[in-house]
């Protein structure tokens, strides 16, 4: 995608045809007034930005002398005003060809627009001629020697060029306009682009020729996407509405408005959330989190606690970097910091993206080492949570063209990107690739499913918590949906969680995820998650209350799930309950009893020592008596061996 595209040629190029001529008024590399009077003219129109006709002048002066170095070089300059890159090589060429000492600055040009067009080895070439030229000055000798350094490090990616097979994703997704800036839920089945369509007599800002409207698709099988629909009112307006993120979960967008009545600067970051199978009235972030100057192009992380964007606001490093601000307990978004000089250079940095392991981002920068203006990078946190050096993601991904806007499915496998690249249906596609293994993030799965009450059915919204066994910190806070009762929550794979669902009036649901050690698989887990009423006689098996084998003592990993049990007591003051433990078939019946009772006994002076008053507690152990599966396998006997509480009064 092409985007802030800057020309990497130094302030020198203006002292090319035009500057010389005018230290030189009166003297010509040509003698022919007919030549001398079209290549003046020439001059003339560049000058009054009329570029065409400029060009016609001076093929002109160069059909009546083949050998006018000055027309050579303001044709140069003139292409290269006009992007035409190629054109420009060419003519400084021609420039050089008649008299190659005629102007130390052609070499310097040359290799810079070289640069540019990704001719790396022509351009070092070019830039040491500059650099050895007897007439350079030490000013441009500097320039041109970090560039050759510059060259050096180009060469090197692209001869050590990695796996890339960019595939369109389809005319399902891509339309005959712009199609960009794709975003994608965890479970990959919800994919929201931004199109850029023509305005119509509706749009709000009548100068602007398009307007930008955000559309989703729906994955139909694994390589099929449905016909991207327009997202409509409320977040789609007669404005213009761009640079979006969905969560991970796809309850919540978070996109760029620009110009709104209720802006706080040029562009703000706005919010909305889905309920059932609408979306929330967008809301602007407010002036803690947007600037007076320009914020854009958010990446939401998975647990829904930091959010990563573009600013060109005071106190950065360059002019564009990447900031974050974070939620806190109570749902407040602090002020913006920004990322430091690790990520953010003294130049550009925009698109981040944030992986859903929370580990791994990628972002675009111009100021990091890469093969033309805006390359694709990537960083990874280290043990102390600080961001490494980035790391180009490499050539053929990056080129000398600009690329950015890179995101990466949970498992981490599969990159998408948005191209203007040949063969697209409009002029901006979405395409997907495999992304080779070294720049893959951690693999991430997820746990999905609808909550509703076991006895009617009806879809619940209750409370996720999903916890770090290990630390016994909350990684993830969340809601099923009001309507639909559906979640979806995301489970990087080298950690231990437990999983608590919870509503008031309802006993909680435990579960427990063990994704270290030999676990590899980043299948995700399909669960509905049925709720039962609090009523009497009714159990719940407390799934993350653990011991050590043949022991009693309650491991630290347990703390959460009883700090859980603490919860439903204190919420409903005249429950009472009975604790029982449970061992499988294996061992004696009395040391089964015993060990079972020891158990329960130990959560039930738990609960009392954490001001559970002893009357509303009991407890019992059951040994082998009831089993709630098979003793004749590991898993089934796992399954036994337990702990549970009984409601006996509410």
């Amino acid at each position: 995608m092409k985007f802030y595209s800057i020309l990497f040629v130094f302030i020198a190029v203006s002292i090319t045809s035009v500057g010389y001529a005018q230290v030189n008024k009166f003297k010509y590399t040509s003698k022919s007034e007919k030549a001398i009077k079209a290549y003046e003219k020439a001059a003339e129109y560049y000058n009054a930005r009329n570029n065409k006709d400029a060009i016609k002048q001076l093929d002109q002066a160069i059909s009546v002398d083949k050998n006018f170095i000055e027309a050579y070089m303001l044709k140069a300059d003139i292409y290269a005003d006009m992007k035409d890159y190629n054109q420009s090589v060419e003519n400084y060429k021609k420039a050089i060809e008649v008299d190659p000492d005629f102007f130390a600055g052609n070499y310097m040009n040359l290799g810079m627009i070289e640069f540019k067009i990704g001719k790396y080895k022509d351009a070092k070439s070019s830039l040491e001629s500059y650099i050895n030229h007897k007439n350079a000055n030490i000013t441009n000798i500097k320039r041109c020697e970090y560039f050759v350094k510059h060259t050096d490090f180009c060469i090197a990616l692209v001869n050590d060029s990695v796996p890339f097979i960019p595939s369109n994703i389809g005319d399902s997704v891509n339309s005959s306009y712009g199609d960009y800036l794709p975003s994608l839920t965890a479970d990959e089945q919800i994919l929201v682009i931004t199109r850029r369509l023509p305005k119509d007599e509706f749009t709000t800002d009548q100068s602007l020729k398009e307007e930008e409207d955000f559309y989703i698709s729906h994955k139909i099988n694994d390589s099929i996407w449905s016909k991207a629909v327009d997202l409509g009112p409320p977040v789609n307006t007669n404005g213009n509405e761009g640079a979006q993120c969905i969560s991970p979960d796809g309850k919540t967008i978070y996109f760029t408005g620009c110009n709104r009545p209720d802006g706080i600067g040029s562009c703000d970051l706005y919010i909305t959330e889905k309920i059932g199978n609408g979306w929330t009235i967008p809301k602007n972030m407010g002036v803690v989190v947007n600037s007076e100057r320009w914020d854009s192009q958010p990446s939401i992380s998975s647990d829904g606690k930091t959010l990563y964007f573009t600013s060109a606001r005071n106190g950065g490093k360059g002019n564009m970097d990447i900031w974050k601000t974070e939620k806190d307990e109570n749902g407040k978004w602090s002020k913006p910091i920004n990322l430091g000089d690790t990520i953010n250079t003294d130049k550009g940095e925009m698109s981040p993206f944030i992986h859903p392991d929370n580990q791994t981002l990628y972002f675009a920068s111009n100021g990091h080492m890469g093969l033309g203006n805006y390359d694709i990078f990537y960083s990874r946190k280290d043990s102390s949570e600080y961001w490494r050096k980035p790391l180009n993601i490499g050539y053929p991904i990056n080129t000398y063209a600009d690329e950015s806007y890179l995101i990466v499915n949970s498992k981490g496998d599969l990159a998408y990107f948005s191209s203007d690249r040949k063969g697209g249906k409009g002029s901006l596609d979405i395409y997907s690739f495999p992304l080779y293994e070294k720049a893959r993030p951690k693999k991430v799965t997820y746990v999905k499913g609808v909550v509703y009450d076991k006895e009617t059915n009806k879809k619940l919204q209750a409370k996720f918590e999903l916890i770090d066994l290990k630390s016994g910190e909350i990684s993830v806070e969340s809601t099923s949906d009001p309507v639909t009762g559906a979640f979806l929550v995301c489970l990087p794979t080298e950690k231990d969680y437990a999983l608590n669902v919870s509503k008031d009036g309802y006993l909680f649901f435990s579960e427990n995820f063990t994704l270290t050690g030999i676990y590899s698989n980043s299948d995700p887990f399909i669960k509905n998650i049925p709720l039962q009423p609090i009523k009497i006689g009714e159990t719940v098996v407390l799934k993350n209350i653990f011991f050590d084998t043949d022991k009693f003592d309650i491991k630290p990993e347990s703390k959460s799930e009883l700090d859980n049990l603490i919860n439903l007591l204190q919420k409903n003051v005249s429950m009472k309950i009975e604790i029982s433990g449970h061992t499988d078939k294996m061992g004696e019946d009395m040391y089964n009893q015993k060990l079972s009772e020891n158990r329960a006994k130990a959560v039930y002076l738990y609960l009392i020592q954490n001001n559970i008053a002893e009357n509303r507690l009991s407890y019992k152990g059951y040994g082998e008596l009831n089993p709630i599966d098979s003793n004749d396998t590991e898993e089934g006997r796992a399954n036994n061996r337990r702990t549970e509480f009984k409601v006996i009064s509410k």
